[in-house]
């Protein structure tokens, strides 16, 4: 049983470390007045085709003035950031060169927590190729605020991750990708998180084909409902979305959102704060109808939306 579970976990990471980069990036200069030098850092990526489109993180390579890829079999390529999405963290680097190994990605939709996964990546940009680590899924319930407004349904895993494995793949013992690492907190005793890969990838894919990313959008700014909110401002529900502004020509107007109106459903699924509204709305197309359900002072009021595309 051991020699199983051994033979499992070590194919799983050779079949995924041929599709594990390094990402090596160059700042502009900085330093004292009688030496400048250029910032570096480095992170770590994936494969996603055999066109050399490589996904890693918006934080790696937001500023780098020169992006240098390390492929697994030790090949050195020029890259150029294609392009980025702060609101998932998620960017795509392109490389010219052949000989490609894309990673196999699996389905974050179908994740269990206490699974476990391995963590490949780079840490500290040291040489040698890709390091593992172990751990499993701790939980699926979390969303973190990358941006003031943005919730981000996360991954949460108790492999360590350091710096250097921001951008590489977490793995099943399949040795399919099924997130993205990308945040750890030092205080938090080692948990990190990681971009479930349905969202990296439908992200990831757009930049490589539009060079940003085309979302569908409501048109609304609000705030998630809890006990306090509720009561300031004498809300019948404790959960749901507070809207406090309505975009005029925006898509909820002409459905006839207004300003203090509780968002709680959103199509099928019910809203019970902003993170899962964005999740509703990744699984939507620009254009697409759909139905919402609006607590207004006490009372069910049910609306049509079509979205429209989110503006730039």
């Amino acid at each position: 049983m051991i020699a199983d579970l051994q033979e499992a976990y070590t194919k799983a990471v050779e079949r995924a470390a041929e599709s594990v980069v390094k990402v090596s990036i160059a700042d502009g200069p900085m330093g004292p007045p009688f030496g400048p030098f250029p910032r570096r850092g480095h992170g770590s990526g994936v494969v996603l085709n055999q066109e050399g489109h490589i996904v890693t993180n918006q934080h790696v390579v937001m500023r780098a003035g020169k992006v240098v890829v390390t492929l697994a079999d030790g090949r050195i390529l020029a890259g150029s950031v294609a392009g980025g999405d702060e609101e998932t963290d998620i960017a795509v680097v392109k490389v010219d060169g052949g000989g490609l190994k894309p990673a196999e990605f699996g389905d974050s939709d179908k994740l269990k927590a206490g699974q476990p996964v391995l963590a490949l990546g780079n840490p500290l940009g040291l040489a040698g190729g890709p390091t593992v680590t172990s751990g499993v899924i701790g939980s699926l319930q979390r969303s973190l605020q990358l941006r003031s407004g943005d919730g981000l349904k996360v991954i949460q895993t108790d492999a360590a991750v350091n710096p250097g494995n921001s951008g590489g793949p977490l793995i099943d013992l399949q040795g399919r990708v099924i997130g993205i690492t990308s945040v750890t907190i030092p205080y938090a005793e080692g948990i990190g998180f990681a971009v479930p890969i349905n969202t990296a990838l439908a992200v990831a894919r757009d930049i490589a084909a539009h060079g940003r990313v085309q979302r569908p959008w409501l048109g609304i700014v609000g705030y998630d409902v809890n006990r306090r909110v509720a009561q300031y401002y004498g809300l019948p529900t404790t959960r749901g979305i507070f809207v406090v502004e309505v975009s005029q020509g925006g898509p909820a107007e002409g459905a006839g959102l207004r300003v203090g109106d509780v968002l709680v459903a959103f199509g099928t699924k019910p809203v019970a704060a902003l993170a899962d509204l964005l999740e509703s709305l990744r699984d939507q197309r620009i254009g697409d109808a759909v139905d919402l359900e609006v607590d207004r002072q006490g009372a069910r009021v049910r609306l049509s939306v079509r979205l429209g595309a989110r503006p730039y």
